[in-house]
């Protein structure tokens, strides 16, 4: 029987937010949240896969897929702000509590979630995403530190590069095992939206806001130690924007811990969507 994936928008805060959504809502939920540059179309495969078994949310953020994207002169692209949208879309659906699904911005996203309310956290599915600065490579470190020392016109040339299509080309490539596996809808369908007017600057603010996110990571370790929850970690192994040192350095702060290591870059689902789909059933299906 084919999987039915819904289509939806709810309202938050006066913003029309678009969220894919699928299995029964009697079941585990799982928030899952993506990453730049892309949105919840990254999880198209993921969520047929685990329908079965799981009540799967996948929101857009503001600004990105098909939810509204506002010129950043009518609306501030901070995390903290993305986040407070993604958590009012939890409480119009009435969601009780949700294991945590994170890639690359997900993570910003989903820990400021977990800190606000912990207790509406079943667990982590972490896949790519950073709470350590040993996990950030070097690659980002050039881009990035430049644009959060002294943002001017030639610091943001780099950071529009890392959102121009060749390279939104790159994310999804980079580190594959088998390139001609990965679906060149994902960077086209990624890019027509990127490319919106006014959209790439919104793009650089949170490029350079993501500067507030290594500020909380010491907030968030403390939260790991304090609330511990149940963990698994899918990791490209050959992600060269956040490295495997920033996959093992969880487990120095969360106990209860599945550490799956991928022979993948910084997307996995393309050629992992079996294995990851499997590894998540394992953990968290009651």
């Amino acid at each position: 029987m084919t999987t039915q994936i819904l289509h939806r928008t709810a309202t938050v805060n006066g913003r029309t937010i678009f969220y894919r959504e699928a299995g029964d809502p009697s079941r585990q939920t799982i928030l899952l949240l993506h990453g730049l540059p892309t949105s919840s179309q990254m999880f198209r495969d993921l969520m047929p896969a685990l329908a079965d078994r799981f009540h799967l949310i996948a929101p857009d953020y503001i600004g990105f897929g098909h939810s509204d994207a506002p010129s950043r002169d009518e609306f501030a692209y901070t995390f903290d702000n993305l986040a407070s949208h993604v958590a009012g879309l939890v409480d119009v659906l009435g969601l009780a509590s949700y294991v945590l699904y994170m890639q690359d911005y997900g993570g910003p996203v989903g820990f400021r979630l977990f800190t606000a309310r912990p207790d509406k956290v079943d667990g982590f599915i972490i896949q790519n995403t950073n709470a350590y600065m040993e996990g950030v490579g070097d690659g980002p470190k050039a881009v990035l530190m430049p644009l959060w020392e002294n943002r001017t016109p030639e610091t943001e040339k780099a950071a529009r590069d890392f959102v121009s299509l060749a390279g939104t080309k790159y994310h999804w490539l980079v580190g594959a095992k088998n390139p001609e596996a990965i679906n060149p809808d994902n960077w086209v369908l990624d890019q027509a939206l990127l490319d919106r007017p006014g959209n790439q600057d919104c793009q650089v603010d949170l490029l350079e806001n993501y500067k507030s996110n290594i500020a909380l990571y010491p907030e968030w370790q403390a939260a790991f130690r304090a609330h511990t929850p149940k963990t698994l970690i899918v990791w490209g192994e050959q992600d060269p924007f956040f490295i495997p040192p920033g996959a093992r350095a969880y487990l120095n702060d969360l106990p209860d811990v599945k550490l799956i290591w991928l022979d993948s870059g910084h997307y996995v689902l393309d050629e992992n969507v079996v294995q990851v789909a499997a590894e998540i059933k394992t953990v968290f299906a009651a």
